[in-house]
């Protein structure tokens, strides 16, 4: 019991001391700059301990549950010697995490009711859904087909900035030729997939894989498939654009 609380306690703490910047900061503003009390101050102190609780415990669940199995499961694919499931594993975890991500489900349902707001597309619930989850598989795709070529990265030893440098080359002369409308939403895109679930995940798989491979190092081969996951859908959502414009 002691060896879980132990880790727990100091995970609590850290977040807290974490999130304390942030406090002092609404609390300067709030009450030097502006000169009014905290509103509500009850209920933001209620959920301030929420928010504590939440981080620790998801900390927490990563260091004891997603790395290990991340890491565990590129090890075991690696030592199997099976190039086309540790592919086929690598973009469906890309696509899967992608998919699930809570911040790319609020974005393309946002995204929907101000395509539909704008005439884009037809104002009513399918309409709405049908873009919403266009754009989620895309994107999903997208990330799927770049974890798949970052683990191809770290097999064959590529060099990650040609692949980076004409990934945003694609970007921008995807840019010129795509509707404006969609520009906003596939830079967008490319943040929300890396977020509190495809990021542990796919950190885990591309150490895990680094470290399994001789004469690959995992400081710098085991990291950058993050960056593909943020530039892939990028490129994919303005093409889905150009697509459905």
């Amino acid at each position: 019991m002691k060896e879980y609380l132990l880790p727990l306690l100091r995970s609590l703490f850290e977040s807290l001391r974490d999130l304390l910047p942030i406090l002092l900061v609404i609390a300067f503003f709030q009450l030097v700059v502006l000169h009014q009390p905290i509103p509500h101050l009850g209920e933001l102190l209620w959920g301030t301990a929420l928010v504590v609780l939440g981080l620790t415990l998801f900390v927490q669940g990563l260091a004891m549950g997603l790395f290990p199995l991340g890491e565990g499961m590129a090890y075991d694919f690696a030592r199997k010697g099976s190039l086309v499931w540790l592919l086929v594993f690598s973009f469906a975890l890309g696509f899967g995490t992608t998919v699930a991500e809570p911040a790319l489900i609020a974005v393309a349902d946002e995204a929907a009711q101000v395509a539909a707001s704008g005439g884009s597309i037809e104002n009513d619930d399918a309409a709405r859904k049908r873009y919403a989850t266009g754009l989620r598989l895309t994107v999903a795709l997208s990330v799927g087909i770049a974890i798949l070529i970052g683990v191809l990265r770290i097999l064959r030893g590529w060099p990650i900035q040609y692949l980076i440098i004409g990934g945003y080359l694609g970007v921008v002369i995807m840019t010129i030729f795509a509707p404006p409308e969609i520009i906003g939403i596939a830079y967008d895109s490319g943040g929300v997939t890396t977020s509190t679930i495809t990021v542990p995940l796919v950190t885990a798989l591309g150490v895990g894989l680094a470290s399994s491979i001789r004469g690959r190092n995992p400081m710098t081969d085991g990291f950058g498939l993050i960056a593909f996951a943020s530039l892939t859908p990028m490129i994919f959502v303005m093409g889905y654009g150009m697509l459905i414009g």
